[in-house]
């Protein structure tokens, strides 16, 4: 049983921040889906659409100096907790690199180890979204965290990712065969080295590149990792029928604007949206 402190930290400073005006939630609409199995969640965007859904730098870096206001706490020297200036779920958290580091490089031991330091007390669903193309909306190096309870489900496509790690033969469909996910090491012993090996061995098996040859890696991707595994997944494009597509659309989190098709989403599911983008 986590303590959770930093997520009620997360939802008191976000109770200031949206009365200073620091944090912005979100407007959306869920749609409700008329057949009892859905693999998806569809929010419909009532608010004028964020810069960040459009931009993708050169602009200036909110992370340097990051908003004292949406601070949550320092997590090591090297990374600080903050909060999502725009969410749709309130409590969303950004964890940063204090120091430049670019979203499009090699992640490092560094990195998983200022997760694993959240993870102990407040975890849920964390995402990593390594370029424009997979749908980074700054170039600094940020992960994103959507706490959780105990009882909730992670994500609408949790059972789809944990068919893939139960039945790693079963790759007929495209989107299956651009995924690899390694179950993590749950014992009260583990330590960030194994999310880290995890992560290299992902990178070795997607053919993303080479850590130790490569400056850094030669295709897109995301990350989604959750208490039970850590997947990657292979990106060529963050757009699809008009849907902005980052880790969270292949968690099965779409947000819906003016632009979106979401009669095709609708109709057809999310793997028609998902699978072009890989």
């Amino acid at each position: 049983m986590k303590s959770q402190i930093i997520w009620a930290k997360a939802l008191q400073i976000s109770r200031k921040g949206v009365y200073s005006g620091a944090v912005i939630p979100l407007e959306t609409k869920k749609y409700k889906a008329n057949n009892l199995y859905c693999d998806y969640e569809l929010r419909i965007l009532l608010s004028s659409i964020p810069s960040y859904l459009i931009e993708y730098g050169p602009k200036r870096n909110p992370f340097i100096p990051w908003d004292a206001r949406l601070e949550i706490q320092p997590i090591d020297t090297k990374h600080t907790l903050i909060l999502n200036k725009y969410p749709v779920q309130i409590g969303h958290m950004l964890l940063i690199t204090n120091k430049w580091k670019p979203q499009n490089g090699w992640l490092d031991n560094d990195d998983f180890d200022a997760i694993k330091n959240v993870d102990n007390d407040t975890t849920g669903l964390w995402f990593f979204n390594s370029s424009k193309e997979a749908g980074a909306s700054q170039p600094h190096r940020h992960f994103q965290l959507l706490p959780r309870h105990n009882h909730e489900s992670i994500c609408p496509r949790y059972d789809w990712f944990c068919s893939l790690l139960n039945s790693k033969d079963n790759r007929n469909s495209l989107i299956s065969r651009c995924v690899s996910i390694k179950r993590r090491n749950n014992k009260s012993d583990s330590n960030s080295n194994d999310l880290y090996s995890s992560y290299k061995s992902l990178i070795h098996e997607m053919n993303i590149g080479d850590i130790d040859l490569d400056s850094k890696p030669l295709k897109p991707y995301n990350l989604i990792i959750t208490p039970e595994w850590i997947a990657l997944i292979k990106r060529k494009t963050d757009r699809a029928y008009g849907f902005s597509i980052n880790a969270l659309g292949f968690a099965g989190y779409f947000l819906g604007t003016k632009r979106s098709d979401v009669d095709q989403l609708i109709k057809f599911g999310p793997e028609q949206i998902l699978k072009d983008v890989i």
